[in-house]
Formats: structure tokens, sequence, C-alpha cells
């Protein structure tokens, strides 16, 4: 099993970044067939059949976890850098 951990500084505020999380919620229920689920206030949570992850918002920084079954572990490189992409267009 593969795991994905990155960290991201943001500048947002705590209602923004909550803001931009659910549009990505959105996105990967969309795309990838994702269930996702606000944990707390601040943490998301997200799986499907081979991935778990949880995006949790900090004051300054965005915390995105995930476990990558057997699957997906080949493609742990692919996802990474898409994950990263995406911050990049919401949190930079």
């Amino acid at each position: 099993m593969a795991s994905i951990e990155i960290h991201r500084p943001h500048r947002l505020s705590p209602a923004e970044a909550h803001a931009v999380i659910d549009h990505v919620a959105t996105r990967m229920r969309e795309k990838f067939q994702v269930e996702t689920k606000w944990q707390s206030d601040r943490t998301l949570s997200f799986q499907r059949p081979g991935i778990t992850g949880t995006i949790t918002l900090e004051p300054n920084e965005i915390h995105v976890s995930a476990q990558l079954g057997m699957l997906f572990s080949p493609l742990k490189g692919m996802i990474e850098q898409e994950i990263r992409r995406k911050l990049d267009e919401h949190f930079s």
C-alpha cells in the first residue's frame, strides 16, 4: 500500500479555504466517483475502492493524506502530481 502526504501553505481565510475544498470535493465526486464527507469543520474524508484519505485545513496550511491500494499504488507518482497541480491551482 502506497501513501501520499502533501503539506501546502495557503493564505486564504478559513471560509475561503473551506469553499475551495468543497469545490474540489464536488469535482472528485463527479470525475472519480469518490465519496466525500466532512468529518469536522476542517477535515474532509474521501474514499473509493482502492483509495482513502483526508484533506485537513489548518489556519495557514492544507494537508492532503491518501492511502492507495494495490491497484492504484503503481499510479502514485501520477496521482501525487495531479494533487499538487490542483493545490497549486487553488491555493497559490
